[in-house]
């Protein structure tokens, strides 16, 4: 699915006009409409609303829910906020047809004429939408301090209003809604954790909008759903065997972090890799054979350290590697990674304290073999590359860098980001906040890797791992509840999340 920003939108919205055809404000009735039939389905029939318009066509929105409120007997107030035009001519058109309904239309000129919001009130914000470009101020300010100081219950429609849809709104005053009820696509707004607080739940409703813009209006980024990841999946041939499915190996683990080893390479052969090698220290030796009996297992010669040394002879045989996980913050992993680099060419998987390693030594930026794939959470990201000032700008700095190193960078969060070399970024879909749990991201290395060695695409690998890793996440936690959830759940989900597609 492409995620567009404000001008695409509304050229998605002109394409619609123009070749359905449908007029605007028709347009604007069959999106209200929406949003009026979430209302009723979504207990909320019944209820009393105080809602909050603009006079551009946001607030046509909101106007147009105010009347299918009030002919349906709810008790609806409409307050519509006054600089001294009369709006947009769609507006224009529903203000009229609401003045024969028996909503309560209010207009606020000054904070002298904000009223009170009654308890108990649904607030529908429908002031700003998504055309703004600079802050909220003075009178538009002062309301949206006013509906947030409320404590009633607010429904944002488009995107809560002082909200930027593609930059950062950070020192914005911004509607801090519990529902955003937005129309056919994803906004990069959505997607950012600074904006957490602002856009609650969001739901989007399909508006009818013409399916055919897509195939001539491209978008830097793309959310990564259900449909996209089937279309990844490689079947599996009848007469294969296991070296059809690639030979990978995982060098991880230090004493004491040796389960991170073990999570590391059990999601490694559940992602369906043919053979897996891995390269632990000697003190993980039993742990690993114990845990992991379908993998081979290789430590450091003798007189190597036991709590940190592992074997880095004869890398370059593997499909692929997976580094970084449980390594510790050993000084000896630099020298570790810089062997493995100058060994195996091939693109390869680098977490953790592989990450760590190469923001002490930078010079091992540039020994990383092309095409591999980084999985850095959001301050192991910082290490890296640098302090951002906002969330848009650190997908930004991420896209900069994968373009600048062809690398592939996995970005950790809500929506874990891939930033691809050729300047295009995805974002996942998948996922619940019971995955904020240690382990995790050692199980998206695991799998990554696995699908790498099964001759995936470096981008395909990043991509679909992503996906299945959150697919079992909301398997997991839709069986055994999300504050319950661990690492290894995600590892015996995995064979559901592949049957998913």
């Amino acid at each position: 699915m492409q995620i567009f920003a404000t001008e695409q939108i509304r050229a998605w919205d002109e394409y619609t006009i123009r070749h359905e055809p449908i007029a605007s404000v028709d347009l604007m009735e069959r999106a209200a409409t929406a949003c009026y039939d979430w209302l009723l389905q979504n207990n909320y029939k019944g209820k009393a609303f105080t809602i909050f318009c603009g006079k551009g066509n946001n607030g046509g929105d909101g106007l147009v829910i105010a009347r299918l409120l009030a002919q349906t007997n709810h008790a609806v107030t409409v307050n519509i906020l006054e600089f001294g035009h009369k709006g947009t001519v769609d507006f224009q058109i529903n203000l009229a047809r609401l003045h024969n309904t028996t909503a309560t239309i209010r207009f606020v000129s000054s904070e002298e004429t904000v009223h009170p919001i009654p308890t108990g009130d649904v607030v529908i914000d429908a002031l700003l939408g998504s055309g703004i470009n600079r802050p909220a101020d003075g009178l538009t300010a002062h309301l949206i301090q006013h509906i947030n100081n409320s404590n009633n219950e607010v429904i944002a429609i488009d995107i809560p209003s002082g909200l930027f849809v593609d930059h950062s709104s950070r020192g914005n005053i911004v509607i801090k809604a519990r529902y955003t009820l937005s129309f056919q696509c994803f906004k990069p707004a959505f997607l950012m954790p600074e904006n957490a607080a602002g856009i609650g739940d969001v739901h989007l409703l399909n508006i009818g909008l013409l399916p055919g813009f897509l195939a001539i209006q491209d978008s830097p980024f793309q959310l990564v759903d259900q449909q996209m990841a089937q279309q990844l999946l490689q079947p599996r041939k009848p007469f294969s065997h296991k070296g059809d499915y690639g030979h990978a190996a995982i060098i991880a683990g230090s004493y004491g972090m040796m389960g991170a080893a073990v999570l590391c390479a059990r999601a490694c052969l559940r992602s369906g890799v043919g053979k897996l090698t891995c390269h632990v220290p000697a003190v993980g030796y039993n742990i690993m054979q114990t845990s992991v009996p379908e993998g081979m297992c290789k430590t450091g010669s003798p007189g190597e350290n036991d709590n940190t040394g592992h074997a880095t002879q004869e890398m370059d045989k593997y499909d692929t590697i997976g580094i970084g996980p449980g390594l510790g913050p050993n000084p000896a992993n630099v020298s570790l990674l810089y062997s493995v680099f100058e060994q195996n060419r091939r693109p390869m998987v680098i977490d953790a304290d592989g990450l760590n390693a190469i923001a002490r030594e930078k010079a091992l930026l540039n020994k990383i073999p092309l095409g591999s794939i980084l999985t850095p959470h959001p301050k192991e990201f910082e290490r890296l590359f640098g302090k951002t000032a906002n969330d848009y700008d650190r997908i930004q700095l991420a896209l900069q860098t994968a373009t600048d190193n062809n690398l592939y960078i996995v970005l950790k969060g809500r929506y874990s980001f891939i930033a691809s070399p050729d300047g295009k970024g995805y974002f996942n879909s998948t996922g619940n906040p019971g995955m904020a749990s240690g382990g995790t991201g050692d199980v998206l290395t695991g799998m990554i890797t696995g699908l790498l060695a099964q001759q995936y695409s470096p981008l395909h690998a990043a991509i679909l791992g992503v996906f299945l890793h959150g697919r079992a996440g909301d398997l997991a936690a839709a069986y055994a509840s999300q504050p319950s959830l661990i690492a290894s759940d995600l590892v015996d989900f995995l064979g559901q999340a592949y049957q998913s597609l």
